[in-house]
């Protein structure tokens, strides 16, 4: 016996709506410990793609501040919740006070089939 094929009316209730993001490290008020600059970003496209531009880097630490929020944001939140508006998280350091900004930069259609 052979697994059966979605049919295209499976496919489309499997379609899912997600934005690419990127993440910019929007200021800077104390001393910057882990060498980053303002300016300095990574991206997150197809759902899971992590993307630091070559050459660049992103301290761990500030990275950790800023994952949990990037499920969520991928996603159209309603109008009144506050991750819907709200898109500046800080790093843990505080001696840096590094302030990250979280933007959305495309809408993508995925199928839900193709991601775990």
């Amino acid at each position: 016996m052979t697994p059966s094929t979605p049919d295209s009316a499976d496919r489309a209730d499997r379609s899912m709506t997600l934005f690419d993001l990127r993440v910019t490290v929007e200021s800077i008020e104390g001393r910057s410990v882990c060498g980053m600059q303002v300016g300095d970003h990574f991206e997150l496209d197809h759902s899971s793609r992590l993307r630091i531009p070559e050459g660049k880097h992103f301290c761990v630490f500030a990275l950790q501040s800023v994952l949990p929020f990037l499920a969520a944001k991928q996603r159209q939140l309603p109008a009144a919740d506050w991750l819907e508006t709200d898109s500046l998280i800080c790093c843990p350091d505080p001696e840096e006070r590094l302030v990250m900004r979280i933007e959305r930069t495309r809408t993508r259609t995925m199928d839900a089939g193709d991601l775990t």
